[in-house]
Parts: C-alpha cells; sequence; structure tokens
C-alpha cells in the first residue's frame, strides 16, 4: 500500500502540479503582458486628446500635427484592445479546460489506488481470519491467567513468612555463565559516602552491577584472582562486607547475614575456581610447548618452569627483606614493582599502579610470566637494598611506618612520600665539578675488564662477577674470562666498525661512586653492573637519558651494553631509558651489543622497539654489521625482526602485533641469553681471521 500510495502520489503530480505549472507559467503571462500594452496605449491616447483639445485655432501647423497624432493613437488602441480580449477570452477557456483535465487525470489517479488497494485486501482476507481467531485465543487464555494469578494471589495472602530472603545459593557452573545475583548495597566513594542499591553479579570472572535493569554493566572487579573478600564489623551498619583489589576495594551490604555469608562465600569460590581454571590453561600450554630443535631445549624447558607462577614467588621471596611488603610490613606479599626491584602485597601494589608507571610498574608474582631478565632484576635488588636508600632518613625525620593494618589514606601519602617526592632519601653532596649535560669517563682497560673470576650467585646460581664495591653482578649473556679475553684479542682489533678505546676505560677511577654528580654515578654504575648503585643514583634524581658529553655522548644504556649486562640493560629500560638514543658516531644500544655479540642485548632492544634501519656514521646498519662479523644468531633475529615489521606493516593500522612463530622464537632466544648463554654462538671469525 505504501508503493502504490507513492504511485499515486507521483501520478498526482504529473496531472496537477506539471499541468497548472505550465498555466500559471505561460498562458498568465502572456495576458499579463497584453495587459500591459493595452494599458500604456489607453494613457497615450488619453494624453493624445487632452493634447488635441489645447491646441489653439490660429495655430494651423499645431493642429494638423495633434490631429494625426489622435489619428494614429486611436489605432493603435484598438489593435491592441482586440488583442487583450482575445488573450482574456484564451485564458478563461483555457482555465476551465486545463483545471478540469487534471481533476480528472487526478480521480482516475485515486480510482487506480484504491482498485488496487481492494484487491490487495482481498488477498489478505484469509490471514486477517486467521488473527481474529488468534485474537479470540488469546483473550481466552489471559481471562484463564487471570483466575490463576487471583487464586495465586489469594493462596499467598493466607500464608504467613518469618524472611523475604532471596536466593541464596551459588553455581559456578551456571550456563549462563552468573554464579550469583542479587541486590546489595554499595559505599559511594565520594566525599559523603552514600550507599546506593544495586543489582549485582558475578560473571566472566568478574564482579559487575547494574543502576537498572538496561543498563551495561558497571565492573567493579576486572579479575576475581586479584581481589580477596573480607568481613566488615568496624562500621556501624550490618551485614557488611569488602571487596579488595589492587586498585581500589569496594564496601558492600547485604540484607541480611544469611546473604552476607552467601556473597562472601560464592566470591571465594569464584575467586578458586578463576585459580584453578589459570592452572589448567598453563597446563595445556605446558604440554603444547614443545622444543622445535635441540639447541632450544633448554630454553624451553625454563620457559615452562616460569610459567609457573610459584617459581618466580619463591627466588624473589629469596632476597633480604622481600617476604614482606617493602612499604607495610605485610607478610607473603604476592605482587612486585619491576623497576623498583621490590615486592608489595595487594593494598599497597594498588597504590603503587596509582602513582603511574613512571614511577612504578605493578606485577603480580603468581599470576604474571615473569622473562628470566627481570627475575635476575629482582634477584639484584630487593627490599633491604631499596629500603636502605629510600628510608635512609625515616628514623632522624620521626616518619611512622605504616603497618599492616594501616588505613589505606595513611598508606598512600607514605609511599608517595618515599617514591615521589623522596623525602627520606640520604642527599649527598656532589664533590666532583661537571659539565651541564655530562662529563668525562676514564674508562677501564681490557685487561683489567677480565680480570674477576666468575663465581656462582648463592641466589639465583648464575654466574656472576664480583665488582669493585663487591656486589654480585649479572654475567648471563658472558663467556669466561679467558673465553673473553681471546675472543676480544681475536675480533675487536680486525673489526673496521668498532674500536674500543681501550685505554680509555681504567677502573682505578670509579672511586667512591656516592660522591658523584647522580648522572655520572649512573653512568659508571651501569659499566660496573652495580644495580645498587643504580637504583640509588636515579634516588639522587640522576636522569636515566643522561649523555656523557665529553665521551662520544654515550648514555647509560649504551655503558650498561658496553659492560656486557643483559640485566643492567632490562633495568635501565624498565626505568624509562631510550632504546634509540645514538652517540656521537651514529651508533645507539643496538649497534653496540651487534658489534659485541651480545645476542640476548639485542633480543632485549628489538622487542623493547630499537630501530633496526638507523645506520651510523659509516652507513652501516645493525644488519650489515651483524652480517661482516658473520654472527649468524644475530643476523637471524634482525632478519626476523624486519620480516615482522614488513607483516605489521601489511596488515594495516589494525593489523596483529606480529607473528607468533616470531614471537615463540624471539623468546627461546631470551630464555638461553640468560640461562644457557653457552649455546649461543656469539661470534664467527671471518676467513681472513681464520687465515
Amino acid at each position: 500500500m505504501i508503493n502504490y500510495h507513492t504511485t499515486l502520489f507521483d501520478q498526482t503530480q504529473r496531472s496537477i502540479k506539471s499541468q497548472l505549472q505550465t498555466f500559471v507559467k505561460e498562458d498568465i503571462r502572456k495576458f499579463k503582458e497584453s495587459k500591459k500594452q493595452f494599458e500604456k496605449v489607453s494613457e497615450e491616447k488619453e494624453n493624445a486628446l487632452v493634447k488635441n483639445a489645447q491646441v489653439q485655432r490660429n495655430k494651423q501647423h499645431e493642429v494638423e500635427e495633434a490631429t494625426n497624432i489622435l489619428t494614429a493613437t486611436r489605432k493603435c488602441f484598438r489593435h491592441l484592445a482586440l488583442d487583450y480580449v482575445l488573450q482574456i477570452n484564451v485564458l478563461q477557456t483555457k482555465r476551465r479546460s486545463e483545471i478540469l483535465k487534471s481533476m480528472l487525470s487526478f480521480m482516475y489517479a485515486h480510482l487506480t489506488f484504491f482498485h488496487q488497494g481492494y484487491d490487495l485486501f482481498s488477498e489478505l482476507r484469509p490471514y486477517m481470519h486467521d488473527l481474529g481467531a488468534q485474537l479470540d485465543r488469546l483473550g481466552v487464555d489471559a481471562a484463564k491467567e487471570r483466575r490463576e494469578m487471583e487464586q495465586k494471589h489469594s493462596t499467598i495472602q493466607q500464608k504467613g513468612f518469618s524472611s523475604d530472603d532471596t536466593k541464596l545459593e551459588y553455581n559456578v557452573d551456571a550456563a549462563n555463565g552468573i554464579v550469583m545475583e542479587g541486590y546489595l548495597f554499595k559505599r559511594a566513594s565520594n566525599a559523603f559516602k552514600t550507599w546506593n542499591r544495586r543489582w549485582f553479579s558475578i560473571q566472566n570472572n568478574q564482579l559487575v552491577y547494574q543502576k537498572k535493569f538496561k543498563d551495561n554493566p558497571t565492573v567493579v572487579v576486572e579479575d576475581l584472582r586479584l581481589c580477596t573478600v573480607k568481613h566488615c564489623e568496624d562500621i556501624e551498619r550490618r551485614f557488611c562486607f569488602e571487596v579488595v583489589s589492587p586498585t581500589k576495594s569496594c564496601m558492600l551490604q547485604a540484607d541480611s547475614e544469611k546473604l552476607r555469608q552467601a556473597w562472601i562465600k560464592a566470591v571465594q569460590t569464584s575467586i578458586a575456581t578463576a585459580y584453578r581454571e589459570k592452572g589448567d590453561e598453563s597446563e595445556k600450554l605446558e604440554k603444547k610447548s614443545s622444543p622445535s630443535t635441540g639447541s632450544l631445549e633448554s630454553g624451553s624447558e625454563s620457559k615452562e618452569k616460569l610459567l609457573k607462577g610459584e617459581s618466580a614467588l619463591q627466588r624473589v621471596q629469596c632476597i633480604g627483606g622481600n617476604i614482606a611488603c617493602c612499604d607495610c610490613g605485610l607478610a607473603d606479599p604476592r605482587w612486585a614493582s619491576i623497576n623498583l626491584g621490590i615486592t608489595l602485597c595487594i593494598e599497597c601494589s594498588g597504590i603503587h599502579r596509582s602513582l603511574g608507571v613512571h614511577f612504578s610498574k605493578v606485577r603480580s608474582l603468581t599470576l604474571d610470566t615473569w622473562e628470566p631478565e627481570l627475575l635476575k632484576l629482582m634477584c639484584e635488588l630487593g627490599n633491604d637494598v631499596i629500603n636502605r636508600i629510600y628510608e635512609a632518613k625515616v628514623e632522624r625525620m620521626g616518619v611512622k611506618k605504616p603497618q599492616p593494618g594501616s588505613q589505606r589514606q595513611e598508606r598512600e601519602d607514605y609511599i608517595r612520600a618515599k617514591y615521589v617526592e623522596r623525602k627520606f632519601v640520604e642527599r649527598q653532596p656532589v664533590s666532583v665539578s661537571l659539565p651541564e649535560h655530562g662529563t668525562k669517563v676514564q674508562p677501564q682497560s681490557q685487561e683489567e675488564n677480565m680480570h674477576n673470576i666468575p663465581e656462582k650467585s648463592p641466589l639465583t646460581g648464575e654466574q656472576v662477577t664480583a665488582s669493585p664495591t663487591g656486589r654480585s653482578n649479572d654475567s648471563g649473556t658472558q663467556h669466561s674470562a679467558d673465553d673473553s679475553r681471546e675472543h676480544l684479542a681475536a675480533t675487536i682489533p680486525t673489526n673496521s666498525l668498532y674500536e674500543p678505546e681501550g685505554e680509555k676505560r681504567d677502573s682505578s677511577v670509579f672511586h667512591d661512586s656516592k660522591q658523584l654528580h647522580p648522572g655520572l654515578q649512573l653512568y659508571r654504575a651501569a659499566y660496573e653492573k652495580n644495580l645498587p648503585d643504580m637504583a640509588e643514583a636515579l634516588a639522587h634524581g640522576a636522569d636515566v637519558n643522561w649523555v656523557n658529553t665529553e665521551e662520544n655522548k654515550v648514555t647509560p644504556l649504551i655503558q650498561a651494553v658496553l659492560g656486557g649486562s643483559l640485566v643492567t640493560c632490562e633495568f635501565l629500560l624498565q626505568n624509562g631509558a631510550s632504546v634509540n638514543h645514538r652517540d656521537v658516531k651514529g651508533r645507539g644500544p643496538l649497534h653496540h651489543a651487534t658489534v659485541l655479540g651480545h645476542t640476548g642485548q639485542v633480543c632485549l632492544f628489538l622487542k623493547r622497539g630499537a630501530n633496526q634501519h638507523a645506520t651510523d656514521e659509516e652507513g652501516k646498519d645493525p644488519l650489515s654489521i651483524a652480517v661482516e662479523a658473520a654472527n649468524a644468531d644475530i643476523v637471524t633475529l634482525l632478519r626476523l625482526a624486519r620480516m615482522n615489521e614488513e607483516m605489521r606493516e601489511s596488515e594495516g593500522l589494525y593489523g596483529q602485533p606480529g607473528d607468533e612463530t616470531y614471537q615463540d622464537i624471539f623468546r627461546d632466544f631470551s630464555q638461553m641469553a640468560s640461562n644457557n648463554p653457552e649455546k649461543l654462538n656469539r661470534f664467527q671469525q671471518s676467513d681472513s681471521q681464520k687465515s
């Protein structure tokens, strides 16, 4: 019918609008033009009559002229008067015929429209009869349901109820995924602490609520594995309990004690179920991950061990002070700040998250996967080391450190003063005058650099080297001292891309680093692989990207590469070091790691987004350097990284972050670089060297 009506409208426009527009625009326009000419000639005729009457008798010439003008004007007037009458008659005739013709066409269009409608509804007559029958049945069913409801209502009124508690059961295996749902009072986080009644539900491993039935759910806890639930008896309201997550806490109130117990059990059961599901996924992943080649077997085994969260927890908690929260002292912390190297309880970790990742990067020791270099970083620092730095003046200032039962605001004020404002750090006087952006550092000779003998770390079981300050250092990407000495002697003199300036590195000038400028302290400690001194330099305000303008504009990250420590590089990157800063010769950390054959560092920098296309002053990028050095492992890594980059670009703006095979290979290289460096063929001598 809508289509028929559209057709009727089109026909109406054609029959009335189009025809009448022609009549108005053409015929009436001609009539108006004739009328104007007639009126103009009439006026001229009147003027000629007046002029003819005014001529004097004795002026014969003027009498003849006026008579001639009057005669001509009368002739023109008679001619135009006939034309004007003709146009009037034509217009009147057309007006009758055109309007009547349009109206007749309009009536025929309606006749067609109504005829089509009649035919259409004649076809629908059986369906309309069926609808009528269904309507009658609906009326009968509605009357029957009404009678049943009235009977139930009467029965309910006759019964007495001692309580009106809602459903108390919960089901973690519910088909719709909702473990439990119902109304709870929620305390707002505003200044007035108002209580609002909301519809809560536990679903998809989350705690959510809705203000109205059709509103989108608001997530209170994104992952139930990251939260705990406890009773609250220290507030005025009854039946209250609290759900605590790393980022916030939510105070809730049930309608009765039975409901409160049911909700607490539902949350606890959901947490246990979520942990169990996570464990099942880890087991499947362990079964799925099998080594593809014999050379990657050890790396895959280490990866499988690290997938079990307890491994990271046990290793990190073995470090001094790590069995209690670094900030409040709560036992058995399950969270860590990876850029500070400390362990935290769940409430303090939430406060650390609120500081921002430029101050603290929080990870779970049980839920997250830990890379081996991050574990070694945690083992090099620890709560005791960091607290000696960041709490050096706590006792002298008379500041009370938070306890496990302290309020959140008290903890937040203390943590902000400790890490953001650094109020408790011992400020040391700077005894060395420095240029504005850097100073010259006396380098260490190759022979002295290889003087220390590797030992086994009692904490990690990895190979470490004693530093000048007596602290243990990482050597995850180094061979023994003799192998390194032979390696440097064999490769560096013949490599035209890298001149180490060995006579500039003298460890004798690495005196008391605490009396140095913070930037220079960080710079020297990075080469010495001394993470505690590096953490202290950062606490004193050192710029992690400090540039030594008198030594080829080298940064602490490049110094860490030259020192050969993967963990030192990881520590600087976690604290915001730029992976693409280049020295005066145009070489960035990736260039130096490639030249020195540090496969683990190359892998780390590529994962952190290092620019693999950057060229040095000789126009060589890292790939060409690795090819000239005949380092097969690094060539493989760089080519894989370049292929992965091309894949991302071809997939467009919303493409995947990279190929899974590429990610697996990089992960295996990282595992070997930290746990089995001897499996990496770091340098292959060129034919000229062999000859």
